[in-house]
């Protein structure tokens, strides 16, 4: 979280790269995050500009095209720039981003925009160079060639979306979601995400360290229904104490067998689950209440001040009271 990353008070201009061949879904995404068609009255408004570095129309693989009136240029003065999607690199018809391209993000990002790579878009902020040294991911599938390419990256290969401050990655698709409510929550609140959300009928807040990638069985057994009630009931008790063995009671399952279809299910450990549902609810109430920082940590089940400082410092690389200060401008 920075305090400079707030931009209340006035229109954002976001900056998304389209080319010839990108995926209509992944173009979408920012434009339904960031255009005013999902917004309302009370929410920010922003200056959507969709960009392109070859003349249109573009094609898409869904058999019709897209007429981009902008060229690159609209990049120098966009306060986040966003590359949706790109070539597949695992595709044999792969075609490295257009130098034009790469020298308008390094401009860009010199000038103070944050650069979004959703997607197979991290490959063109790595190849820009603007990931050297630096954390990112990119989705499951293309992983390997992306560490084969940019050895110099530090690959985050399972997650979500990783926020670097001025940088940001995501993995595929749904991922891409995700990451932008993200950006919609840094900026203006858990308010105007969660209302964002609604409209799109998506999850209102996913925290970029969980899994990309959920093995779900299908059709779910008996014991999937048993764990989402144990679950759901967890999330209205995050203030006790919760076992691995007292969650597998719970959902009348051993505990063998709860383990490994919460893994399946969430994708990732109970400690960590029940770390990241915490961390959720204690976000949402120093930005909406102005409860102390010891109630909320009761609440969110961290049971001091200390441990919730803790955990912020670790998984947020900020402090609870900053957190809410910069919130609050």
């Amino acid at each position: 979280m920075r305090a400079s990353s707030r931009k209340a008070g006035r229109v954002q201009t976001v900056a998304v790269v389209a080319f010839d061949g990108i995926s209509p879904f992944h173009l979408s995404v920012p434009c339904l995050v960031f255009g005013q068609e999902m917004g309302g009255p009370h929410m920010p408004h922003f200056k959507l500009l969709v960009c392109a570095a070859e003349p249109g129309p573009l094609r898409t693989p869904a058999g019709f095209s897209v007429d981009v009136v902008h060229k690159l240029s609209a990049m120098a003065r966009a306060d986040i720039v966003i590359v949706p999607s790109w070539h597949s690199p695992n595709d044999k018809n792969y075609r490295a981003p257009p130098e034009a391209l790469l020298k308008a993000l390094r401009a860009a990002h010199k000038r103070g925009a944050r650069i979004v790579g959703l997607c197979v878009g991290a490959f063109v902020l790595a190849e820009a160079g603007l990931l050297d040294g630096r954390p990112a991911t990119t989705h499951w599938a293309v992983v390997p060639a992306f560490a084969q390419r940019y050895p110099q990256v530090e690959l985050r290969p399972d997650v979500l979306y990783v926020d670097d401050g001025d940088v940001l990655t995501s993995a595929g698709t749904a991922a891409g979601i995700d990451c932008c409510l993200h950006l919609l929550r840094t900026d203006h609140g858990a308010e105007v995400a969660n209302h964002m959300a609604r409209r799109m009928v998506v999850a209102p807040h996913r925290q970029g360290g969980q899994a990309q990638y959920v093995e779900q069985p299908l059709p779910a057994s008996g014991a999937d229904h048993r764990l989402a009630d144990v679950l759901g009931w967890v999330q209205k008790h995050l203030n006790r104490p919760h076992s691995l063995d007292d969650l597998a009671r719970r959902a009348l399952l051993s505990r063998r067998t709860f383990t490994r279809h919460f893994r399946q299910v969430t994708g990732t450990t109970v400690g960590q689950w029940l770390l990241n549902q915490r961390l959720a609810l204690a976000q949402r109430q120093l930005e909406s209440t102005s409860r102390s920082i010891e109630q909320i940590a009761a609440d969110a089940g961290f049971g001091t001040a200390v441990s919730m400082r803790q955990h912020f410092a670790a998984s947020l690389n900020t402090s609870p009271s900053t957190y809410r200060r910069e919130f609050r401008g």
